[in-house]
């Protein structure tokens, strides 16, 4: 499928942020849009990159009552030599059209997801900040947009790509956070839908992330839905603790999102040579490791963020530091390890970078 370009003129677009320093996260997004539509006579059609604007629906578009909905997040990188370069694609590609099926909505063609990331990105260059740790958020949603009540999956939907300048994630930057651990909510449970990006996994997530920043800490760690003793994520990302010498995390069965930063961080980890293991870990333990000593480093991964160090957890009503409350040397290793390969500064072993201008 050809894919049309309606580039604005450059009169009608928008002021880019003048200070990169203050680009927050999500809160600027660019003058062009990618978008295709689907409904069940013909398929995925119309692929268009325009201007960016408002979107029209039915107020009883199916996505607004029953849920449709799904996205992806990933990031275009300016390397110091003025290349661009994505960071996975293929994998968000991979991972969007699982939560798609997931969902009952139409998988997108993924050479076409691909061409349209490429072309968007390419006409919206030079947006992307030239600061290191800053980069091009990039955002592919999916909605149901038949206007139709009554619980079915709908026939038509919109694909959509925004994108936008970001800088760091958190407030903190790259330094440790503070994580509440919930006991009386929970993110997911195995058979639903927390292994897919589905907007609904968020909005359940809203109500303890509110607790816990009511209380200074910056993300919540869920633990299972059905004992409540396992960890599983941390907010927005996969998490990882190092206990005694050995990287564990929480093994992906069927309620954790699979991460693709948490799949970098494994293969690079095993890489090295480190121990590493992906199996249940509960929170008694990670407690008692922190109480001992033997749990040395924690940190959270995920595309915004990339690694986020965790200096102290919350559970129960009292507040345990780890590793002094300072950032690891595992952690620190894995996140310049990651930001040199999205950044084209040092060689890819495996084959993640991809340069597209």
């Amino acid at each position: 499928m050809e894919i049309t370009i309606r580039e604005l003129p450059p009169e009608k677009r928008k002021a880019k942020p003048a200070d990169e320093s203050k680009l927050g996260f999500g809160k600027f997004f660019t003058d062009h849009m990618f978008t295709l539509k689907y409904d069940t006579a013909l398929g995925w059609h119309d692929a268009l990159i325009g201007p960016y604007q408002p979107l029209s629906l039915d107020p009883t578009a199916m996505c607004l009552h029953y849920g449709q909905e799904i996205f992806e997040g990933l990031k275009a990188y300016r390397g110091q030599d003025g290349a661009i370069y994505l960071f996975r694609p293929e994998e968000n590609i991979r991972r969007m059209n699982a939560s798609a099926e997931r969902l009952c909505m139409p998988p997108v063609d993924p050479a076409l997801f691909l061409d349209a990331l490429k072309g968007l990105v390419r006409v919206e260059k030079d947006w992307i900040p030239h600061s290191r740790g800053a980069s091009l958020y990039i955002r592919p949603t999916m909605i149901a947009t038949e206007p139709a009540l009554g619980v079915h999956p709908a026939g038509a939907y919109l694909f959509f790509i925004v994108v936008g300048p970001v800088g760091a994630y958190y407030a903190e930057g790259f330094a440790p956070t503070k994580i509440f651990v919930s006991e009386d909510y929970v993110r997911a449970v195995r058979g639903g839908m927390g292994n897919c990006k589905a907007a609904g996994n968020y909005a359940a997530s809203l109500y303890a992330s509110r607790i816990a920043s009511d209380m200074g800490y910056t993300q919540v760690l869920w633990l299972d839905a059905i004992e409540r003793k396992y960890a599983e994520e941390v907010g927005t990302s996969n998490i990882f603790f190092v206990i005694g010498d050995e990287l564990v995390t929480p093994p992906l069965a069927g309620s954790i999102l699979p991460g693709v930063t948490r799949n970098s961080v494994l293969q690079i980890a095993r890489h090295w040579g480190c121990r590493v293991a992906e199996r249940p870990v509960a929170i008694a333990e990670v407690i008692e490791a922190a109480g001992s000593g033997v749990l040395k480093e924690a940190f959270a991964s995920g595309t915004a963020a990339i690694v986020s160090p965790i200096g102290q957890i919350y559970y129960q009503g009292k507040e345990h530091v780890i590793n002094g409350g300072k950032t690891g040397a595992l952690t620190e290793r894995l996140y310049n390890e990651i930001l040199q390969i999205q950044y084209g500064e040092k060689d890819d072993p495996f084959g993640w970078r991809m340069q597209i201008a």
